[in-house]
């Protein structure tokens, strides 16, 4: 596979385990496994080197196999996965990370997370230690957490001994996360935006049209831009070639100061999927 020309571009974020992280990914989230291999292939192929899974996702074989026949060298494609709710225990998560690599055919991977706290359940804390053990081990590089709150990381700060590299947490122009990101920025934590285009609902949004059709871009390239510029990882997905193509193309362009506070001001505290403090699903 011939590297896009523009890979160099995407710029690679530090993180506190003394890796680093593209910036700009590829998501796999509800994408069926049965198109999961080519959709990955093409987005290696338009140029993305980071992408990102899980467990619940179901669709780490096929991830995994897009790797394998993409061509390229393991070094070059920085992977992310997660850890299944049912998994919390400390035994049933080292297996799960097992099953993991298997489904993934790779000895190691770059980023394993904590998909969910679960904070009903209240078991993230042994999870963690489970996840330092991982770390220890040298098959995963760095280890973070997804969707936890203030009080779930403040937990972890007390009763661990390892601060997440990331939280991947939901946020998008309706939901800021201005305060949880800037927690995240305090404690050396590198905040990844999941749900970055809010599912598409902020794309007819008239502030970010207007700024679209100011510098000519659609709605889905300012929205990602702004996200870029405020320092989050960001991984779009989508199952269409030239959108794939269309949310890597980030990196000729930039919006004003202006810009990035009218988008910042669209915040409604609007979430498009389960508050953390809430969400207790164990499959």
């Amino acid at each position: 596979m011939t590297a896009p020309s523009n890979l160099a571009a995407v710029p690679a974020i530090a993180l506190n385990s003394g890796a680093t992280i593209p910036q700009l990914g590829f998501g796999t989230f509800q994408i069926a496994a049965a198109d999961a291999k080519a959709v990955t292939l093409a987005a290696l192929e338009a140029g993305y080197r980071h992408i990102d899974t899980a467990e619940m996702y179901g669709n780490e074989k096929e991830v995994g196999q897009a790797i394998a026949e993409s061509g390229l060298a393991r070094a070059e494609v920085y992977v992310t996965s997660k850890l299944n709710n049912g998994f919390h225990a400390r035994a049933d998560a080292l297996a799960a990370f097992d099953r993991t690599l298997d489904d993934l055919g790779l000895e190691s991977i770059d980023l394993f997370l904590i998909h969910w706290p679960l904070p009903a359940v209240g078991d993230y804390v042994e999870t963690w230690t489970a996840m330092e053990e991982m770390a220890r081990s040298g098959r995963v590089a760095s280890i973070g957490v997804s969707n936890f709150q203030q009080a779930h990381l403040q937990r972890l700060f007390d009763e661990t001994d390892t601060v997440p590299a990331v939280n991947q947490i939901e946020v998008h122009p309706y939901l800021t996360q201005d305060t949880l990101r800037a927690f995240n920025n305090a404690h050396g934590i590198v905040t990844e935006a999941w749900s970055p285009l809010a599912q598409g609902g902020v794309l007819g949004d008239p502030v970010i049209t207007a700024i679209a059709d100011r510098v000519g871009r659609t709605a889905a390239q300012v929205t990602l831009r702004w996200h870029l510029q405020r320092g989050d990882v960001v991984f779009p997905k989508s199952v269409t070639r030239a959108r794939v193509d269309e949310n890597f193309a980030l990196f000729d362009f930039e919006l004003t100061d202006g810009d990035l506070a009218s988008i910042t001001a669209l915040n409604r505290d609007e979430r498009t999927g389960p508050n953390p403090d809430e969400f207790n699903y164990i499959p």
